[in-house]
C-alpha cells in the first residue's frame, strides 16, 4: 500500500511540475517530467507499473492540459512499451548511457505527439519541438537518481 502510494505521489509531482508556470522563452524547452517519471518506474518496478499506469498517466495529462483525449496517453504508452521491450539492457548501464538511449525514445515520443498535434490542427510543426526530449535527456541523470533515493528510502518494491 504504501509502494503504490510513494509511486502515485511521483506521478502527481510530475504533473505538478508538467503545468508549473515558466518564462516564455523557457516554455518551449520545459522537461518531459511525466515520461522520465514513467521511464524510471517502468525500469525499475516493471511488474508493477508498464503500460496501464502510462495510459491513466497519460489520459490524466490530456485532461489536464485539455488536449485531444488519449493523445498524451499514447504518447506514455509508447514510452513504456519501448522501455519495456528495453529494460533489462538498460539497467545495466552506466547514467550517461542509459541517457543516450533515452534520447531517442523521448524523440520519438515528441515526434509522435507533435503528429499527433498537427493532425488535430493545433501546433505547426517544427523542430524547436524536440528541445524538451534533449533537455529531459540531460535531466535523466538527476531524475534517475532522486527517484532511486525515494525507492530506497521508503522500500518501494
Amino acid at each position: 500500500m504504501r509502494s503504490s502510494l510513494i509511486i502515485g505521489l511521483t506521478f502527481l509531482a510530475a504533473l505538478i511540475l508538467s503545468v508549473v508556470p515558466m518564462p516564455a522563452p523557457f516554455d518551449a524547452g520545459r522537461p518531459m517530467w511525466l515520461a522520465l517519471v514513467t521511464a524510471y518506474w517502468v525500469m525499475a518496478l516493471p511488474h508493477r507499473v508498464g503500460l496501464l499506469t502510462a495510459w491513466v498517466a497519460g489520459l490524466a495529462t490530456d485532461v489536464l492540459f485539455g488536449e485531444l483525449f488519449g493523445q498524451n496517453a499514447l504518447v506514455l504508452v509508447m514510452v513504456a512499451w519501448l522501455i519495456l521491450l528495453l529494460y533489462q539492457r538498460i539497467r545495466r548501464f552506466p547514467l550517461w548511457q542509459q541517457s543516450l538511449v533515452m534520447l531517442p525514445v523521448l524523440g520519438i515520443a515528441q515526434m509522435v505527439s507533435l503528429w499527433l498535434s498537427s493532425l488535430a490542427g493545433s501546433r505547426p510543426p517544427t523542430l524547436l519541438y524536440l528541445l524538451p526530449a534533449v533537455i529531459s535527456t540531460v535531466l535523466w541523470p538527476w531524475v534517475f537518481t532522486v527517484l532511486r533515493l525515494l525507492r530506497r528510502r521508503f522500500h518501494v518494491l
